[in-house]
Formats: structure tokens, C-alpha cells, sequence
């Protein structure tokens, strides 16, 4: 299944699921989580992933973020076969790829606004210099420039959610996975982070992948992908405006 007729360079979509299962504990008690799912993710694609609970989308989103490994299938990232690294090579691909956005924001409370930027820089190893322009150039992206030296208690909801977004971005990832990015805002903030999301998706080419149960939310997506029993039940292409056309 093709989530977008695009293609990253070299003509293979950026992620690709073959007959991905994924299964917890052994004999009786096993569970299979995922039974076989096949996609096509490209490159410069915005994707949201619906379904309800226990339909094997987080166990997906997990397994994309390199948290998790399939128990059997084939996990290609721009053409690497992911679950045959180890778990030191898995992280070095999170690192240097990927960007996390989570419902809680996940901020450090009593850390500037530019601090909790650098975080990913820092583990990186990033001289001081660097880090601080790095982040402050990701603030301003979100259009926090200014809010730089305050702490997360004086921003509001919506402001530490552009915060989290500046630095999950600030190590230019190819992909943004956000797990219910506007999960604990009010409409009129949930509104002003998808704008965000799909500003950069366009600008700066950023692959996203979204969880969220909000059809409102996902209409800001270009492709919806529905879980259900552990598979893909079906593939939408947003094409315009909310306009949901089955593929």
C-alpha cells in the first residue's frame, strides 16, 4: 500500500513496511500486536494514523521511531534494513533522523525555553556556540524567538508545545513523529500547532507522522492511514481542504 505516489530520491519511498508483525510475551499469552503490515511512506509526506485502542498504529509509530522492533518482516529506512541493527545503531538513527513530538510536551520545568531547545544538541555533543544558535534559530521558527529565557510554567499550553516542536526539529530530522501533538489543548492552540506541523512539513520538507483519534486533525494531513486488528483497514489521500478521498 502506497501512503503517496511521491518518491524520495533514488526512487524508493523513505520508509517501507513488509509483512511487519510484531508480537508480546510467548505461547498462551502471546498477543500479536501487528499481523502483517505492508506501507509505502514517502519522503516530504504528511501522514496521519488513526484507529482505536489496541489497533497496532502505536506499536507502528514505535517500531518507526526505532523504539521498538518487529518480530519479523522487513523495516526499510531510506533502503536500510532497520530491524537488522542493533540497538546502539537503531539510537544513532534516531538521533541523526528522526524528531519526537509528544502529548505531554515532556519539558524540563525549570529550564529555559532555549535550554530545553538544546537538550538534543547537547547529548549530540554539540559545541556550546552551536547548540545556542542552532536553537535559538529552531525558536524562531515556531515563532518563540522572544520566549527564549522563560521556564515552561510561564508559557502557556500552546507555547510549550512550539517548544517541544523547536526541539524535536533542532537537529533537522528527516522525520517529525508526533504522538497526539494537540491531545491537551483547546481547539483554537490545537489549530495553531497543525498549522505549524503542515508550515513545516512544506518549508522545510519535514516527513511527519502524526497519531491522533481527532478527524479535525487529521484533515490537516495529506494521507490517513486507519488501523484496525493490527493491520491497515484503509488509506485516504487528504487532497485538498478536508476533502478525504478513498484510495
Amino acid at each position: 500500500m502506497a501512503a503517496s505516489d511521491g518518491r524520495s530520491k533514488g526512487g524508493a519511498p523513505l520508509i517501507q513496511l513488509r509483512k511487519v508483525i510484531k508480537t508480546y510475551g510467548e505461547g498462551a499469552t502471546a498477543f500479536q500486536a501487528l499481523k502483517g503490515i505492508d506501507l509505502d511512506i514517502s519522503a516530504g509526506d504528511f501522514v496521519a494514523v488513526m484507529g482505536p485502542s489496541g489497533s497496532g498504529k502505536s506499536t507502528t509509530m514505535n517500531i518507526l521511531g526505532c523504539l521498538d522492533v518487529p518480530s519479523g518482516g522487513e523495516f526499510r529506512f531510506k533502503g536500510v534494513h532497520v530491524e537488522k541493527l542493533g540497538r546502539d545503531q537503531r539510537a544513532l538513527l534516531r538521533r541523526k533522523y528522526l524528531g519526537f513530538v509528544f502529548q505531554g510536551f515532556n519539558l524540563l520545568a525549570r529550564t529555559s525555553a532555549l535550554e530545553n531547545v538544546e537538550l538534543p544538541l547537547l547529548y549530540r555533543g554539540d559545541p556550546k556556540k552551536e547548540r545556542r544558535e542552532a536553537a535559538m534559530a529552531a525558536l524562531d521558527k515556531v515563532g518563540l524567538k522572544d520566549w527564549w529565557d522563560h521556564t515552561p510554567g510561564e508559557l502557556s499550553g500552546g507555547q510549550q508545545q512550539r517548544v517541544a516542536i523547536a526541539r524535536a526539529i533542532v537537529t533537522n530530522p528527516d522525520v517529525l513523529l508526533a504522538d497526539e501533538p494537540t491531545g491537551n489543548l483547546d481547539s483554537e492552540r490545537s489549530v495553531e500547532i497543525m498549522e505549524l506541523l503542515t508550515d513545516l512539513n512544506k518549508t522545510s520538507n519535514i516527513t511527519v507522522l502524526m497519531v491522533t483519534h481527532e478527524p479535525d486533525m487529521a484533515a490537516f494531513a495529506r494521507t490517513i492511514i486507519h488501523f484496525k486488528d493490527g493491520l491497515v483497514e484503509r488509506i485516504e489521500a487528504n487532497h485538498h481542504q478536508g476533502e478525504v478521498v478513498t484510495q
